[in-house]
């Protein structure tokens, strides 16, 4: 269920046909970070670099040169060296850079500063992404530099500097039959996580316990990472939107709210769920889910080719509006509500964001000014929420300190989406069967 070498083959030909005629692009990959002292974080390729190459190694640069008649794709790599490689994991080397991942060329890392000039030099354009690697950028233009000192004796440097992002970017946001595949195990690990979460939840256990249930559920299925930070909110601590500590103790009336998901083979998902801690809602917390769960819905619905990026938005704001109005948190006339954005202390968010190698994903959400229309293959979160602040006086006290966020991944097809991440719950109903089911099973 990875992606083919065929497949990396393609997608830098998809490149090369949109990049001007002369043109050379340049990029690299990720480094090592260190951790502390002398030890690193894990290592994670640059998205861009593996969407193009599948090479998953630091210290690494991928050129392109369309037309070049001995070969398009040039590889600089860490060399062999069988000694370092025993402490650090085996390396593919200039040769397995051609045999494996499908480059024409292939030189140490080591000989860049002396390889690299001759291949700018007589292009007119260079495809980069300019400052995104301050020191990577300095080493590029020492490179255009050093051809630019040859001027007087015949050297061309390139004249033109353009933006590898807008191109590459763009094809990143169409997502293959492949890629839908592996973005799709991803979406059924993270869900079976936010399952175990759900049956394993009891006041008194602690949200990092529950953060570890659902690593434990992506590492042991393969996906040994989670796509960012897992929050594990309980009570008050869901109205936080990015909340990482994971440290409170889970109370008797809690609502938790979970937002996880792993990466699998470089592919994100990210799902939110929000449950009782007790397994029964109370009736605000359902009262506000069904005004969340109603609005998801709302905004699934209007997700399909031909339809413009910002309609699942706009039909979450409608959804929450009349909601909040009804029960009593908002009070006036819902169009003149939203056009004033009055829900926005309560719902203060986009309801997704494009999804794919990266969590939230590359790609414009604008062309032209104007919304972009939805196309097949592209995929997205659809997540609306309320957030009640625990010290908002506008309202009942019933209120304060609820958060819920309802969150799926969905590929937009001809006639609608399909949902990645269907397999958890999220009526109020199946999450309560499901805790039920899960207690009657511990006793």
């Amino acid at each position: 269920m990875t992606i083919s070498k065929q497949e990396f083959a393609r997608r830098r030909k998809n490149l090369m046909a949109l990049m001007e005629p002369g043109s050379i692009a340049i990029v690299p990959s990720a480094k090592m970070v260190s951790r502390n002292s002398d030890t690193e974080y894990p290592f994670r390729q640059d998205s861009d670099f593996y969407y193009l190459s599948g090479f998953d190694e630091p210290d690494a640069v991928l050129v392109l040169l369309p037309g070049r008649a001995t070969g398009e794709v040039v590889l600089f790599c860490q060399d062999r060296d069988p000694a370092m490689e025993l402490w650090t994991g085996y390396r593919a080397g200039p040769d397995g850079a051609c045999t494996n991942y499908g480059a024409d060329d292939a030189f140490p890392i080591a000989d860049i500063d002396d390889i690299l000039p001759g291949l700018l030099e007589g292009r007119q354009r260079v495809y980069y992404a300019m400052g995104r690697h301050t020191e990577f950028d300095q080493q590029v233009m020492q490179w255009v530099n050093v051809i630019r000192s040859k001027v007087r004796t015949g050297a061309q440097p390139p004249g033109e500097f353009l933006d590898l992002d807008h191109h590459l970017h763009d094809l990143r946001l169409y997502k293959s039959a492949a890629e839908q595949k592996v973005m799709r195990r991803a979406g059924e690990i993270s869900a079976e996580a936010h399952c175990r979460a759900m049956r394993l939840c009891r006041p008194g256990v602690f949200e990092y316990q529950l953060e570890a249930e659902i690593l434990h559920e992506f590492g042991r299925n393969g996906a040994r990472y989670p796509a960012y930070s897992t929050i594990v909110g309980a009570g008050k601590n869901g109205c936080i939107l990015h909340y990482v500590e994971n440290s409170c103790e889970i109370r008797d009336g809690d609502l938790v709210l979970i937002d996880a998901g792993c990466e699998l083979h470089y592919y994100a998902a990210d799902i939110t769920r929000t449950f009782p801690a007790s397994g029964r809602f109370s009736p605000e917390q359902r009262a506000l889910y069904e005004v969340v769960l109603d609005s998801q819905k709302a905004a699934i619905a209007t997700i399909k080719a031909g339809n413009h990026w910002n309609q699942a938005h706009d039909a979450t704001v409608r959804v929450i509006t009349e909601g909040l109005v009804k029960l009593g948190l908002l009070s006036g006339e819902v169009d003149a509500l939203i056009a004033s954005e009055a829900y926005r202390p309560f719902y203060m968010h986009r309801a997704g964001h494009w999804l794919g190698m990266d969590v939230h994903d590359v790609g414009d959400y604008k062309i032209g000014g104007e919304w972009r229309v939805l196309e097949e293959g592209m995929a997205m979160t659809v997540e609306p929420g309320i957030y009640v602040a625990p010290d908002n006086l506008d309202v009942d006290a019933k209120w304060r300190g609820i958060g819920i966020r309802i969150e799926d991944d969905v590929v937009v097809t001809k006639t609608g989406c399909d949902i990645l991440t269907a397999a958890v719950p999220k009526e109020a109903d199946e999450i309560e069967a499901l805790m039920a089911e899960a207690r009657l099973a511990a006793h």
